[in-house]
């Protein structure tokens, strides 16, 4: 076991734990918001992080026995702590300067069509350059830009607003057979394509949706259907061979709009789900209904909490249902157990 202090936070954590590990596992004891922002990483993917540098953070005590600090930022996702290791995040004025370097060589070619993107809402990016990026920006030259391919019936990849986190060459790399699709060319022309323009219809080919932290990669069944925060995000499950069948559905009055995974406090996908799970079930009679999805309330989804309300009197029913037992929903007017 290891003791590191972050942001004057300590915590005893297993050998061999990343800072950005570290830092989380402090969110979730304390309620804090300490843990640097990710683009790349995520920790169900092996290899995955070290790519966009967001997550960098200040070591200004190496460990106990090596008191010196590192002599520049390094990425917290793939640096391990070490006993007596002291990390600054938040409280260095000196690192929040540096990310918001980083961010800004990040949105250099981001195209700003948030107006129209899938991906607005619920965007990593927009968050990221929200709470770390500057106002202004300092880049005067055109941006770079990539002729749009086919890449199948389900998927629509917008390779302008690709950041390059690896993520979805990864999760086709470690959850399907016979990845058809990867990262071509070098520098400033690297892109995500298919080899000899194949489709990406492998089983699991729909996660690279759910991966994605931009605008990249979206759902074509959603396409243009609906901005998020006009719809209704549900918990769901159903009986399925390929995955464990636990979804979140996306609603609008009856209609399921879209089906996605179900994500965790950090935006990552508790469990992958399987293509047919995703595209073939968008009737409601295809899903047991568990309750509306806890929503955080800094989200802008959370702002149609009022039409959630209204969903809860048909959830709440179900729920009885099931012999009385009363599930973990949220709590405040998002609990359908307090109606």
């Amino acid at each position: 076991m290891a003791k590191v202090t972050i942001d004057d936070i300590t915590i005893e954590v297993p050998d061999g734990t990343s800072i950005l590990q570290a830092a989380r596992m402090i969110d979730e004891q304390h309620g804090t918001h300490i843990a640097p922002p990710t683009m790349c990483y995520y920790s169900k993917l092996e290899t995955s992080g070290g790519y966009c540098r967001t997550c960098i953070v200040s070591v200004t005590q190496g460990s106990e026995k090596d008191p010196r600090p590192m002599p520049k930022p390094v990425a917290s996702c793939r640096t391990n702590v070490m006993d007596g290791m002291v990390v600054k995040n938040t409280t260095s004025p000196e690192l929040l300067e540096a990310r918001a370097g980083v961010v800004e060589f990040l949105l250099a070619n981001h195209p700003l069509d948030c107006p129209i993107c899938d991906q607005a809402g619920e965007c990593h990016l927009q968050d990221l350059s929200y709470e770390n990026g500057k106002e202004e920006t300092r880049y005067e030259f055109n941006r770079r830009r990539f002729d749009p391919i086919d890449i199948g019936p389900y998927v629509k990849l917008h390779m302008n607003r690709c950041i390059l986190c690896y993520r979805c060459v990864k999760v086709c790399d470690q959850l399907t057979d016979k990845r058809v699709h990867g990262v071509i060319n070098r520098g400033d022309h690297s892109e995500i394509s298919t080899y000899i323009e194949k489709a990406i219809d492998n089983d699991f080919s729909g996660n690279i949706i759910d991966v994605c932290p931009v605008g990249a990669l979206t759902d074509r069944t959603f396409r243009f259907k609906s901005r998020v925060w006009y719809t209704n995000p549900v918990d769901a499950h159903r009986g399925c061979e390929k995955c464990s069948g636990k979804v979140r559905l996306w609603m609008k009055g009856d209609e399921v709009l879209r089906v996605t995974a179900r994500k965790d406090q950090w935006g990552e996908a508790e469990q992958f789900i399987c293509n047919t799970c995703r595209f073939d079930k968008k009737k409601t009679s295809d899903w047991t209904i568990e309750g509306p999805t806890k929503v955080n309330h800094h989200s802008v989804i959370a702002q149609n909490h009022d039409d959630l309300r209204k969903l809860q009197v048909g959830v709440k029913k179900q729920i009885h249902q099931l012999d009385g037992v009363k599930s973990e929903l949220g709590k405040g007017p998002l609990d359908p157990n307090n109606i």
